[in-house]
């Protein structure tokens, strides 16, 4: 192995970093070189070179700062380098034409055609063979984004939803082979979809075959996780730790007899958390990563980003080293499959999201804070903690996106910042209490009917289970067979789905919100899934239900129908394409508004979250630039506001300069 002592002089020397980086270059060069050359086009060689080149200073600045102190980090970087060249040569050729595309428009995910869905693949079709047969249902929806829920082998019985992964290069077999996917990819793609996958890199199954290996005793498997011979270290590291799932799995730490070690499960006992400073680790995980690539996998969402790290003293949350781990893999994405771009799953406080988005990091994040703040709105009717936290936190890389949600595969948690909340005037804790009690039907007047999901006992405080229509009041509205909450539930949805579609980003369905399915209370029959309420927003897709989505007198096409209108809106306007997003004030604490501005179009939305009809003043609107004359794009029709723009219960509007003759 290299061992050279000047890679430990202090990595904080800039200098020292650019020249050492130019070494490090010229030597590997060579290697490369001589492994490589001779098994592709020259042509294709020198445009990697290219990239490497490229990517390379950044590249060499995060590893060293992992691995720098190790006597042996050339070798390391040599063989990273090495898998990531490996792993180019594999590349399909479909994959490398679609490389150089997305290379000509690098944030072509920025473009306002983009719709995401997400779905389980055997809740939505089956399995991926019946997947396939569905493309055209997600195209009529206009769907070119879609993310699969987990499909990789995972343990029988407990395996947290598909976040065990026990293989990254194996499907589950009840729903098909690799081949299989590699073929829906190529499918899809050719349909405009791009395909999304989870890539939990965290931790893997304990029963992934490092994991076996290192229960067999194998002690270079044992240190791809972190394990300890006694409790001392577990109980100083659990001194500042937060448990995630404290109800089922008290600490961060689960005892192996086998091993008669402790190992770190930060999720659930059977999760093993994977150990980063073993650069051998970032090693074979990078391989997964590409490999996944080389499947036709477009955009990698990042599975608990903030846990990839730890160290001693702190909540082994957020720590400058998992910035440095994801900005590494990027560059060597950028190197080596540069059609991908990674979405970050950060659901912390609302002011590290943002630490995660940037081109060399995460090109895209998930945006849990508005996905919180339009329920708070639902439930509070008013939009002052909406605005003002959008207004400080919104805005992000110009070339970088968020993704939008109402909901996901996942609970609802009430991630809004306790400043925010104290700036508005409410209490946190009583707050997110009545936020519990709202959305699970408990509160006096509300609308909702969802369940709680971990719930608190002593603070009261929980996160909640539910579908988008069971929660914005269908279900209820049924129930009491009321014809004006059913239409106040439409309104709803629609309001909650208008705004994700036109503030700016990617907006995501979780397929089956579009027809307006309610809770399946099914799944307490289920023993591998009673106790986790989530699976109550997880039920089968409604094929028959969906039938009825061109009917635009039933429930289901009362709300496709309102979607599609919105979606069609979206991605015709010229104002919403790669727009600026502004929120403003509309001079009505029930009204949310904002600005989308893209050149010389502009339009301004505005948003009802009451339940009765709210005014806003002409001269408000004047103030803000709009005419007495303005169109509303949703309802397609010409307003006159000399004095005053009246709002519907729950009314969605988008406003835009009437046409000149």
């Amino acid at each position: 192995m290299f061992s050279d002592p000047d890679y430990c002089l202090p990595m904080n020397d800039n200098v020292w970093l650019t020249t050492h980086a130019a070494v490090s270059l010229q030597r590997l060069l060579p290697r490369l070189e001589s492994r490589f050359a001779d098994r592709v086009d020259e042509d294709e060689w020198e445009g990697y070179l290219t990239r490497l080149r490229l990517h390379f200073p950044r590249l060499f600045s995060g590893l060293h700062a992992l691995y720098g102190m190790h006597y042996d980090f050339f070798y390391h970087l040599e063989s990273i380098l090495a898998s990531a060249t490996e792993m180019w040569i594999h590349r399909p050729a479909e994959l490398m034409a679609l490389d150089a595309l997305r290379e000509t428009d690098p944030q072509w995910y920025q473009s306002q055609r983009m719709i995401g869905a997400m779905c389980y693949v055997d809740l939505f079709a089956g399995d991926l063979a019946g997947l396939r047969e569905r493309i055209p249902y997600l195209t009529e929806l206009g769907v070119n984004y879609l993310h699969l829920m987990p499909i990789f082998k995972v343990p029988a019985g407990d395996n947290d939803g598909g976040y065990a992964v026990s293989s990254y290069r194996e499907t589950n077999p009840a729903l098909g082979d690799m081949d299989q996917l590699a073929e829906l990819a190529s499918e899809l793609r050719h349909h405009g979809i791009s395909l999304c996958l989870d890539f939990v890199f965290n931790h893997t199954s304990d029963e992934h075959v490092w994991a076996r290996r290192a229960l067999d005793g194998d002690l270079d498997y044992q240190r791809y996780y972190r394990m300890f011979p006694d409790r001392a270290m577990p109980d100083a590291y659990e001194k500042t730790l937060i448990p995630v799932f404290p109800d089922e799995h008290p600490g961060s730490f689960t005892y192996r007899n086998q091993l008669k070690k402790w190992v770190w499960t930060t999720f659930h006992n059977y999760q093993w958390d994977l150990n980063y400073e073993n650069p051998a680790v970032f090693n074979q995980m990078l391989e997964e990563m590409l490999f996944l690539a080389n499947q036709g996998v477009e955009i990698l969402r990042l599975d608990a980003v903030a846990y990839i790290w730890k160290r001693l003293g702190t909540d082994c949350q957020n720590l400058p080293e998992a910035h440095i781990i994801i900005q590494a893999f990027n560059a060597l994405v950028r190197i080596a499959a540069p059609a991908m771009v990674f979405k970050s799953e950060a659901i912390v406080h609302p002011d590290e999201v943002g630490k995660y988005i940037s081109e060399e990091e995460c090109q895209l994040s998930y945006n849990p804070q508005l996905m919180a703040l339009l329920w708070n709105s639902l439930a509070t009717r008013k939009v002052n903690t909406l605005s003002h936290a959008m207004q400080q936190r919104f805005s992000i890389s110009g070339n970088c996106a968020w993704v939008n949600y109402v909901r996901c595969h996942d609970d609802i948690g009430f991630a809004v910042s306790d400043d925010d909340l104290k700036d508005s005037g409410y209490d946190p804790a009583s707050h997110r209490r009545f936020l519990t009690d709202f959305f699970t039907g408990r509160f006096a007047g509300s609308f909702s009917r969802g369940i709680p999901f971990q719930e608190n006992l002593t603070t009261g405080e929980s996160r909640i289970s539910g579908t988008c229509a069971s929660l914005t009041g269908l279900e209820y509205g049924l129930e009491e067979n009321d014809a004006q909450q059913i239409e106040l539930a439409i309104q709803r949805i629609l309001l909650l789905h208008g705004i994700i579609l036109t503030i700016g980003g990617i907006p995501l369905f979780y397929l089956g919100d579009e027809i307006g399915m309610l809770n399946d209370y099914d799944y307490e029959r289920d023993a591998d899934k009673v106790g986790d309420t989530r699976w109550l927003h997880r039920a089968a897709f409604d094929w028959a239900r969906s039938e009825e989505r061109r009917e635009p007198d039933t429930l289901p096409g009362r709300i496709y129908q309102g979607l599609l209108r919105l979606i069609q809106i979206r991605q015709q306007n010229p104002a919403l394409d790669r727009a600026e997003t502004e929120i403003v004030e509309s001079g009505n604490e029930h009204v949310f508004a904002y600005f989308r501005t893209n050149g010389d179009y502009s339009v301004l939305v505005l948003a009802n979250f009451s339940a009765t009809p709210q005014p806003i003043e002409g001269r408000r609107l004047r103030l803000l630039g709009l005419r007495k004359s303005v169109v509303d794009l949703v309802a397609g029709r010409t307003i006159v506001a000399a004095h005053m723009l009246e709002m519907e219960p729950y009314d969605f509007m988008i406003l835009a300069r009437p046409a000149s003759p």
